[in-house]
């Protein structure tokens, strides 16, 4: 089905950050059909739990894509799915959100585990917090700030820090270089949360993909430019399409 693209949210926020890409990714191709999909609910901290039940409720032969741990799990799921996958993106989407000692472009181990912390005491706090991460380096961040309040779910804080724990798990380089479909990955210059220079670490590690960097946006940048992303993904989607 190389006309529907599945679209997975990032951590708790739910889907409703992710309305006006997709509004604008219909706009611009009246035949895509987009659809999107709130992360799990699941009381495991096991990402195979979650991509093994991620794997059977969506839909096959289909794009896969995602924000932030959205697409990190998607390039897991793409891996896993190979063929019956018609092509991977990703935005905002760290490779290792968490630093390892082969992969330093990520958040340091520490500022991770007081972030779980936080989550698992005070979670309406880190929550607010981690709006605000997501919307420093807008140039509109008020703005952004105010979209992201919209459509917020309602989480078991358990389940929650059950989606952090997935968060500093995931590693996508072996699934990325696995994969051999077409891939588009698009980063945030100015983003807080996942460093603008991942975007070169990818690109040295997987020189044949394509590698975007958006200047001066926000991990929040789905909300601030959705026309210009969708443009990108449409241009993606129809010339992978087309080989």
């Amino acid at each position: 089905m190389r006309n529907h693209l599945i679209l997975l949210s990032g951590w708790g926020l739910g889907s409703a950050a992710l309305e006006p890409l997709a509004a604008s990714l219909r706009a611009q191709d009246a035949g895509l059909q987009v659809e999107l999909v709130a992360l799990p609910e699941w009381v495991t901290d096991d990402p195979n739990v979650w991509l093994d039940k991620l794997d059977r409720h969506l839909s096959k032969d289909t794009w896969l894509g995602g924000w932030s741990l959205g697409g990190m799990l998607a390039a897991e799921l793409a891996a896993r799915r190979g063929d019956r996958c018609c092509g991977l993106l990703t935005l905002a989407s760290n490779l290792s959100f968490v630093a390892r000692p082969d992969w330093p472009d990520g958040m340091a181990a520490d500022t991770f585990e007081a972030f779980v912390d936080g989550c698992r005491g005070h979670t309406s706090v880190t929550l607010k917090r981690f709006k605000s991460l997501c919307s420093k380096g807008a140039q509109e961040q008020k703005s952004i700030l105010r979209q992201l309040e919209v459509g917020v779910p309602d989480t078991d804080p358990v389940l929650l820090v059950n989606g952090l724990k997935i968060l500093g798990q995931l590693d996508t380089r072996a699934a990325l270089q696995a994969y051999g479909g077409p891939q588009l990955h698009l980063f945030a210059g100015a983003d807080e949360l996942v460093p603008a220079k991942a975007a070169r670490a990818l690109s040295d590690l997987l020189p044949d993909v394509e590698v975007g960097l958006v200047e001066d946006a926000s991990h929040a940048f789905i909300l601030e430019y959705p026309q210009d992303l969708a443009a990108a993904i449409k241009t993606f989607l129809h010339e992978s399409g087309d080989d």
